[in-house]
C-alpha cells in the first residue's frame, strides 16, 4: 500500500510537470488566435467564380457578398430571412406595383463615395445589357420592361421601369403586384455596382476585368475586401464608410476554400474554422446520435437535381428523359445515403415557398414504367445507349450520390453512366457551354415564392442551360408576373411546374437540409431558408 502511494504521488508530480510545460508551450490555434482578433473563420466549400455580383451564379459567391455588399433591403439581425433597412433606409409601394425607396443619407461606397440612386440605375442597366451576359439578368425580369431591353426590342434604358427622381430616391415599377418584391432584392442581382470602380477598368460590359482585386475593390457592404489570395483564403475587413459600421461586431471574416467535406471536418476538429459550410455524409449519423454541441442541421429552401443537356442526343428524347427520372429510388437515397432529414423530391419547388403553393407530385420510383420508356426509346433493355457521364464539382458527397444513380440506372435500365469530376469555375462554364451529358445542380431559393425555382427554365435564361424550352411554360411564367389574384398566380406556376416535370429537362431528387459544424462562440450567426447571412449581427464570445 504505502509502495502504491508513493507510486501515485510520483506520477502526480510528474504528471504535474507535464501539464506546466504544455500549458507553458501550448500554441494557440488558429480560431483561439481570431477569436481574440474578432475575425470569423468560415469554411466556403469552393473557390469564387467571381466577386462581381452581376456574373455570379453560385453559393460560394453568394456567402462572400453578404458580407461585401448590400442591397435596398437587407437580412433582419433577429430573422434573416425577414426584412431590415440596407441601402435603403425606409420604402412604400402602391398596390405593390410600384416601389418607391428612401436611400440611407449617409450611405457611401467603401471608397467614401457616396452611394445613390444612380448607382442602382447602372447596376439594372449594366446586367440587362445583353453584351454582359448576366445569368441572373431574369431576375429582372419583374421590372416593366427589363426583358423588352435585354432582348433587344427597345433600345432606350430610360423604358425600364426604374426612375431616380433625385439623388436619394429610386423608384421601381413592375409588370404586376409583386408582394415577394423584398425578399427578391436581397438578391445579389439587384445590388448597387460602383461605376467609377468597373470604367476604371475597363467597359461596362467588360466581363472578369481587375475592378475585383483587392486593390481596386469598392463595395457598399459592412466589410470591403482586404486580400485574395486563389485557393488557399479570401478575406475581408470593416468598412469604415458602411452607413451602419457602429453596430458592425467582428473586425473581419476569412473565408476558406476547402471543397472535400472531409478535409473542412477536420479543419473544424484541428481548430482552424468556426464554422464549415457542410459535412461528411457518412458522418452526420454520429454527429446526430451524440447530440454533438457543433453539430446544427438547418432547414433550407433548396433542391438537388441534375441538368439534362437536351442538345445531345439520346438526352434530347423526352421519353429517355422520364426513363432516367422514374429509376433514380429518392427514397433510397435520402434514408440511405444522406441521412440528415432531407426529403425526396416529388417535384422541383421545395415545401416552404409559399403556405398556399400545392407542388405538383409527379416524380416517383418506378423502374417498371422506365424499362417501358427506354424501350419506346429504342433502347430496350438498355441495349445501344451510348455510355454518358454524370458531371460533378469537387465534393465527396456528390460523388457518394452520383454514384448511387448510377448502380441505379446500371441495376434497373442497364444504361452506363460515368462521373466526371471538375473543379467550381471548370464545371459552371461546362454547363454554360452544353459541354456536359448530364450535371448535378443545386438551386437555393433566392426569394420566398415558387417562381425562384420555376423562371430560370424559361427558354434562354442564363440559369437554365439545357437547351430546354417550352413556349406554353414561358407564357404561364409571364403571366404569373403580372397577374394580381394570388390563387389564379399560383395555379399559373403549378400548371407550368407539371409542364417541366412531365418533360424533364431536369431530374430532381431531394429537397436539402443543411447540415453543418460551428462553434459555440460564434453568435449572431442565425439560420436562413435562403441562406442569406446578416454577418454585421455576428460576433465571437468565447
Amino acid at each position: 500500500m504505502r509502495w502504491v502511494v508513493r507510486a501515485f504521488i510520483l506520477a502526480a508530480f510528474i504528471g504535474g510537470i507535464a501539464w506546466f510545460h504544455h500549458v507553458r508551450t501550448h500554441r494557440p490555434t488558429r480560431v483561439e488566435e481570431a477569436n481574440k482578433a474578432g475575425i470569423l473563420l468560415a469554411g466556403n466549400g469552393t473557390e469564387p467564380a467571381t466577386l462581381d455580383p452581376q456574373l455570379a451564379s453560385g453559393q460560394p459567391e453568394h456567402m462572400i457578398f453578404h458580407a461585401l455588399f448590400e442591397g435596398l433591403i437587407s437580412p433582419a439581425p433577429e430573422n434573416p430571412d425577414g426584412d431590415a433597412p440596407g441601402a435603403a433606409a425606409s420604402w412604400t409601394h402602391e398596390n405593390f406595383t410600384i416601389w418607391t425607396f428612401k436611400l440611407q443619407p449617409n450611405g457611401k461606397w467603401s471608397d467614401g463615395t457616396p452611394v445613390t440612386s444612380a448607382d442602382f440605375l447602372y447596376a439594372y442597366e449594366r446586367i440587362l445589357t445583353a453584351a454582359l451576359g448576366a445569368d441572373y439578368s431574369s431576375m429582372l425580369y419583374p421590372l416593366v420592361n427589363a426583358e423588352e431591353y435585354l432582348t433587344g426590342k427597345i433600345k432606350d434604358f430610360s423604358q425600364v421601369g426604374v426612375k431616380a427622381p433625385d439623388p436619394l430616391t429610386l423608384q421601381l415599377t413592375l409588370k404586376g403586384p409583386t408582394p415577394y418584391l423584398p425578399s427578391m432584392i436581397k438578391h445579389y442581382a439587384w445590388f448597387p455596382v460602383p461605376k467609377h470602380a468597373i470604367e476604371k477598368h475597363g467597359k461596362m460590359t467588360d466581363r472578369n476585368t481587375r475592378w475585383t482585386r483587392p486593390a481596386n475593390m469598392v463595395s457598399n457592404g459592412a466589410f470591403k475586401l482586404k486580400r485574395w489570395d486563389v485557393n488557399q483564403a479570401l478575406e475581408v475587413e470593416r468598412n469604415p464608410h458602411y452607413w451602419d459600421a457602429d453596430t458592425v461586431k467582428l473586425n473581419g471574416i476569412v473565408f476558406l476554400p476547402i471543397s472535400s467535406d472531409n478535409t473542412e471536418e477536420r479543419a473544424f476538429h484541428d481548430g482552424q474554422l468556426h464554422l464549415t459550410l457542410t459535412m461528411p455524409l457518412a458522418k452526420i449519423p454520429v454527429y446526430r446520435e451524440s447530440k454533438s454541441p457543433f453539430f446544427h442541421n438547418d432547414a433550407l429552401l433548396s433542391v438537388y437535381m441534375y441538368r439534362c443537356n437536351t442538345k445531345r442526343k439520346p438526352f434530347d428524347n423526352v421519353l429517355v428523359r422520364r426513363a432516367l427520372a422514374l429509376a433514380i429510388d429518392r427514397e433510397s437515397i435520402t434514408r440511405n445515403i444522406l441521412r440528415a432529414g432531407q426529403k425526396p423530391a416529388t417535384g422541383l419547388t421545395p415545401p416552404g415557398s409559399n403556405p398556399d403553393y400545392k407542388v405538383p407530385n409527379i416524380m416517383r420510383f418506378d423502374p417498371v414504367e422506365a424499362r417501358r420508356l427506354l424501350a419506346e426509346a429504342g433502347f430496350p433493355d438498355g441495349k445501344g445507349f451510348p455510355k454518358f457521364e454524370i458531371l460533378i464539382n469537387t465534393s465527396e458527397s456528390h460523388r457518394a450520390l452520383a454514384e448511387a444513380v448510377q448502380s441505379m440506372w446500371r441495376e434497373h435500365l442497364k444504361i452506363p453512366a460515368g462521373v466526371l469530376n471538375q473543379d467550381w469555375g471548370v464545371y459552371l462554364e461546362s454547363q454554360r457551354r452544353f459541354e456536359y451529358d448530364l450535371a448535378r445542380f443545386g438551386w437555393v431559393g433566392d426569394y420566398l415564392d415558387p417562381s425562384t425555382f420555376l423562371s430560370i427554365w424559361t427558354t434562354g435564361d442564363g440559369n437554365n442551360n439545357t437547351g430546354w424550352g417550352n413556349p406554353r411554360y414561358d407564357e404561364l411564367i409571364n403571366q404569373s408576373f403580372r397577374e394580381g389574384d394570388p390563387a389564379k398566380r399560383l395555379q399559373m406556376l403549378s400548371d407550368a411546374e407539371t409542364i417541366l416535370l412531365n418533360e424533364a429537362p431536369m431530374l430532381p431528387i431531394y429537397w436539402y437540409t443543411r447540415p453543418h459544424l460551428i462553434r459555440p462562440e460564434v453568435k449572431g450567426l442565425l439560420p436562413s431558408l435562403l441562406e442569406h447571412r446578416c454577418y454585421k449581427a455576428v460576433e465571437l464570445r468565447p
